[in-house]
């Protein structure tokens, strides 16, 4: 009778091991692969509030909900208040590429937003979460 090698059984336990890390540390990679803008730089509303023209010319993400619509004009779009996280609002420009958009107050959104040379916020994207 043939004797059994010890070691194909450390060899699957080894795989199995090995297996397991992969998809563990997959999972720690990829947690925030469905995030919108991920490489876009965060806004911080204090440094927006603070001093907006020092933001000119950047792009940023901001994750807020529609707080209300503050004016509306047909050839430059909607004006909106979004509540972001800490409490405090934005003013943002919804540009009329977004028309077809339906902004209700109380919806959740993510911006992808760029500080015009006035230090208006204006949409460059978003998308519904």
């Amino acid at each position: 009778m043939a004797r059994r090698d010890k070691s194909s059984h450390i060899h699957w336990i080894v795989l199995a091991a090995v297996v397991f890390v992969a998809v563990l540390g997959s999972s720690f990679l990829f947690r925030d692969g469905n995030k919108p803008y991920r490489a876009t730089p965060e806004l911080n509303p204090k440094d927006y509030h603070t001093n907006a023209n020092s933001l000119r010319g950047n792009v940023y993400r901001i994750q807020g909900e529609v707080d209300s619509s503050l004016a509306w004009s047909p050839t430059l779009g909607r004006l909106i208040s979004i509540k972001v996280d800490e409490g405090a609002a934005l003013p943002v420009l919804v540009t009329q590429k977004f028309n077809g958009v339906n902004l209700q107050k109380g919806q959740k959104f993510i911006f992808m937003l760029e500080v015009d040379q006035n230090g208006i916020l204006i949409t460059r994207d978003l998308k519904k979460t």
